[in-house]
C-alpha cells in the first residue's frame, strides 16, 4: 500500500541510519555528476530533474505502476532520451478508474524525498477526469542539497520550485505499455507506454491541443524527435484519442489519408516564428530550431509510418 517501504539493503548489510544517510548523498551526488551545471538556470534544471527521477521511484515503490503507465515529454526524456527538457510528470491509468485518488500517493513521494535530504510538499487537487497534484520546495533550499554555491543563488530565495503530477482516470483505450528502466538514484521499473502509441498521443497533441492563441512549440519539437528515431505512429489509438475529445465524429476510421490531410492542415496554420520561441528554453541549444519552416514540416512528416 502507498507509504509502506522494505528495508534497504546495500549488500547483505541493513543500512543503520547513518549508512543510510550517506549512501543517498552518494546517489544523488551520481545523478548531479551527469549535468553540466554553467549557471544557476543549468542547477535548477538538474535538480528538477533529480526529483522528478525520485519521485518516479517513489511512485514506483508504492505500486503506482501496477495501475498506471508513464507517457508524456519527461518519460521520454527520462527512457527514451529526448534532448529536451521537460517539466511535468504525466501517467494514465491502465483502464479507466473514476475512484482513483492521486492523494493517496502523497505520503509515499514525501517519504521518499526526505530520504535523499529534500524537503518537498505534496499538494493533490482534483480536475474532472483528470486528477492533478504538485510537488513543491523551496528552490534555494533544494539547491543547497545539491551543493550549489550559496552567492550563486542568493536571488532565487523565496521562489518555489513545482513539478506538477496529473493522472488520466479515464484514458482512451488501444494503448499498450512496456515496462522499462531507471538506473538513478537506484535501479527500478518504470511502466510507460510504447513508443508508437507515445506518438499516438503527441500527434493528438498537435492536431487538437487547444492553447489559448499561443503555439506549444515543445509539441512540434517532439514531433520532429519522433520522426528522426521513432517514426512509426498507431493509428487506431490516435482515433480513438480523438473521439474521446470530440475531434473525430462519424461511422468513418480514421484512416492515413485522413490523418496526413489534418496534419497538413495543422501545418499550415503554424506560427513557425511563435513555435520556435516558445521551445527554445528548453532545449540546450536553440540554433538547431533555425531550420523549422512549414516547408520543413510538411518534408519531415511524409516519414512518419502509419500503423493501424
Amino acid at each position: 500500500a502507498p507509504g509502506n517501504f522494505l528495508p534497504w539493503r546495500f549488500g547483505s548489510v541493513n543500512c543503520g541510519v547513518r549508512d543510510w544517510g550517506e549512501a543517498m548523498n552518494d546517489a544523488v551526488g551520481r545523478m548531479l555528476a551527469r549535468y553540466e551545471r554553467r549557471n544557476t538556470e543549468d542547477s535548477v534544471r538538474a535538480l528538477r530533474e533529480i526529483l522528478q527521477e525520485i519521485a518516479l521511484l517513489g511512485l514506483w515503490r508504492s505500486k503506482f505502476f501496477d495501475k498506471a503507465a508513464f507517457y508524456g515529454g519527461t518519460s521520454l526524456r527520462l527512457l527514451y532520451g529526448l534532448d529536451r527538457f521537460s517539466e511535468d510528470l504525466d501517467f494514465s491509468l491502465l483502464t479507466p478508474t473514476p475512484a482513483f485518488e492521486l492523494s493517496r500517493y502523497g505520503d509515499a513521494l514525501q517519504a521518499e524525498m526526505a530520504a535523499f535530504g529534500f524537503d518537498v510538499r505534496f499538494e493533490a487537487r482534483t480536475e474532472r477526469a483528470v486528477q492533478s497534484a504538485f510537488l513543491k520546495a523551496d528552490t534555494l533550499q533544494q539547491l543547497m542539497v545539491i551543493e550549489t554555491d550559496r552567492a550563486a543563488i542568493a536571488d532565487l530565495r523565496g521562489q518555489v520550485l513545482k513539478i506538477k503530477l496529473e493522472v488520466d482516470t479515464a484514458p482512451p483505450a488501444g494503448f499498450s505499455t512496456e515496462v522499462r528502466y531507471l538506473l538513478q538514484p537506484v535501479a527500478f521499473p518504470v511502466r510507460v507506454y510504447v513508443l508508437a502509441d507515445l506518438f499516438a498521443g503527441k500527434m493528438h497533441a498537435v492536431l487538437c491541443r487547444k492553447w489559448k492563441d499561443r503555439v506549444k512549440g515543445r509539441d512540434w519539437y517532439d514531433l520532429v524527435w519522433y520522426v528522426t528515431h521513432h517514426p512509426r505512429l498507431h493509428l487506431g489509438h490516435l482515433e480513438k484519442r480523438m473521439r474521446q475529445s470530440g475531434h473525430w465524429q462519424g461511422e468513418a476510421q480514421l484512416n492515413a489519408e485522413a490523418f496526413f490531410r489534418l496534419l497538413a492542415h495543422a501545418i499550415e496554420s503554424l506560427n513557425v516564428e511563435q513555435a520556435r520561441k516558445e521551445v527554445e528554453v528548453f532545449v540546450r541549444d536553440p540554433g538547431g530550431l533555425a531550420i523549422w519552416s512549414r516547408d520543413f514540416f510538411h518534408d519531415i512528416v511524409r516519414r512518419i509510418e502509419v500503423q493501424i
